[in-house]
C-alpha cells in the first residue's frame, strides 16, 4: 500500500477536508476521523441509514476510523497532544481562529511533533482581508464568476455538484503527498494551504484571463459553449443528449453526419471561435437533427462518426449504465441499518498492477474510540473517566 504506515488525523467537515483524507485512506493511510461527541453536522446530511447517517458522510469517510472527541476540554486537549505525537498529517478545514483555539495551528502541532504536516483548508485562505470569513462551495462558485457564466442572462445558476469542494480536496491530497515526499528528503514538516476561493479561481482562470487581456465582457449562454460548437445539450424524441465538438476535424464529421457539408469552408464556421460566435445557428441545425431521433439512435450515429457525446442521465440511470456496472465504478458496501448497502464510488485514480486496498465502509459514530485510545496507551479506567468528563 503506497501510504501504508502514514497516520492522518482528519478534523475536517463536510467535503473538502474529509474527501482529502479519504483520498489518502484509499491508498492505505490510517485515517482517524475526529468527530463531535454527538456526531458532526456532515454525518447526517442526506440520511440513508436507520441511524440517520447520510450519503455524503459515507462517501467522504470510507476507509477511516471514528474517534469522538471534544478538543476544547482539558482532557480532550491532552488526547489531541498524544494523538498528534503519533501522526504524520493533520487535515483541518476550519477558520484560523478556530484552528488555534483547538490547538491545531502549525505552531502548536510542530511543538509536539516537529515533522508534522498540516493541511489547512479555509474558505478564503490564511491571509488577506477575508481570511476569517466562513464559506461553502457556493461562495467559491459565486466569487469566481462561475455562477454568473452559468445559466442565462438575468438568471444565473450554480451547479449542484460541489466542484469547488471536490477540487480543493483533490489539490489538498496532491499537496499532502508532495509534502510527505519532501519530508522523506528533508525530514521537515510544513503547512499545505488551500482555500475554496483559490480552487475556484484556478478552475475559472481561462475566463478571467481572457477578460483581463481583452475586456471582452462575456455573458452567459445557457448550455451552449461560447468558444466552440456544436457544444450544447440537445433534446431527442425521448430525452436529452450532450454533443461537444472542438476542432476542425470533428466539426467536419458532424457537418457531414447531419447533412450540412456546406458548412465546411463556410467562414462563419471556419474556427472554433467562429463556431462559438455563430453557435445559435449551429445548435439550431444540430437540434433539429437530434429531435428526429431517439436518444439511442442519435448516440449510435454520433458514436459511429467518432463524435464526443453522451446521454443526460438521471441518478438511477447512472447506477444502471452497463459501462459503469461492468467497470465496477461503484462498490456496494454493507452498512448497518441500510438493507441495500451503500453504493460508494471507487477511488478516483487506480494503479492497475497493484493490489487494491480493501474497501471499508464509513465508520459508525465513535466506533473506534476505545481502540484508538488504547493504542495511545490509555487504559479502560482512563477511557471511562474521559467519557464521564465529556472529553469523548
Amino acid at each position: 500500500m503506497i501510504l501504508g504506515g502514514i497516520r492522518v488525523l482528519d478534523f475536517g467537515r463536510y467535503i473538502a477536508g474529509p474527501y482529502c483524507a479519504a483520498l489518502l485512506a484509499d491508498f492505505g493511510a490510517d485515517v482517524i476521523r475526529v468527530e463531535k461527541r454527538a456526531g458532526s453536522e456532515d454525518r447526517y446530511l442526506l440520511p440513508v441509514a436507520a441511524s440517520g447517517d447520510g450519503a455524503l458522510f459515507m462517501q467522504m469517510n470510507r476507509n477511516k476510523r471514528s474517534l469522538t472527541l471534544d478538543p476544547m476540554t482539558d482532557d480532550g486537549r491532552a488526547i489531541v497532544r498524544r494523538l498528534v505525537a503519533t501522526a504524520d498529517v493533520v487535515v483541518a478545514n476550519v477558520p484560523p481562529p478556530t484552528l488555534a483555539a483547538m490547538g491545531l495551528d502549525y505552531a502548536s502541532l510542530s511543538a509536539i511533533k516537529p515533522d508534522i504536516i498540516l493541511t489547512a483548508i479555509t474558505a478564503y485562505g490564511l491571509t488577506g482581508p477575508y481570511k476569517d470569513r466562513v464559506g461553502f462551495d457556493g461562495v467559491g462558485q459565486a466569487m469566481s464568476g462561475s455562477i454568473y457564466m452559468t445559466g442565462n442572462v438575468g438568471e444565473p445558476y450554480r451547479t449542484m455538484t460541489n466542484f469547488v469542494d471536490f477540487g480543493t480536496a483533490l489539490s489538498c491530497a496532491y499537496g499532502t503527498a508532495l509534502a510527505l515526499l519532501d519530508r522523506e528528503r528533508t525530514g521537515k514538516g510544513r503547512v499545505v494551504e488551500a482555500s475554496l476561493l483559490r480552487t475556484a479561481l484556478n478552475f475559472t482562470n481561462g475566463t478571467t484571463l481572457e477578460q483581463a487581456a481583452t475586456g471582452i465582457g462575456r455573458v452567459p449562454t445557457g448550455n451552449r459553449a461560447q468558444s466552440s460548437g456544436p457544444a450544447d445539450l440537445f433534446r431527442t424524441s425521448d430525452g436529452w443528449i450532450l454533443i461537444q465538438v472542438v476542432g476542425n476535424p470533428l466539426f467536419k464529421r458532424i457537418a457531414n453526419l447531419i447533412g450540412a457539408p456546406e458548412w465546411v469552408g463556410d467562414e462563419r464556421f471556419a474556427t472554433d471561435d467562429a463556431r462559438g460566435e455563430n453557435g445559435v445557428v449551429v445548435s439550431a441545425r444540430v437540434g433539429a437533427w437530434c429531435a428526429e431521433r431517439t436518444t439511442a439512435a442519435a448516440l449510435g450515429e454520433l458514436d459511429r462518426a467518432r463524435i464526443p457525446c453522451g446521454p443526460v442521465y438521471r441518478p438511477q440511470q447512472v447506477l444502471d449504465d452497463p459501462h459503469v456496472r461492468e467497470a465496477g465504478l461503484f462498490q456496494n458496501v454493507a452498512y448497518p441499518g441500510m438493507p441495500a448497502g451503500a453504493s460508494v464510488a471507487r477511488k478516483i485514480v487506480a494503479f492497475p498492477n497493484d493490489p487494491d486496498v480493501p474497501f471499508e465502509r464509513a465508520p459508525l459514530l465513535g466506533e473506534h474510540t476505545d481502540a484508538i485510545l488504547g493504542e495511545l496507551g490509555y487504559d479502560a479506567s482512563e477511557i471511562a473517566a474521559f467519557e464521564a468528563s465529556g472529553a469523548i
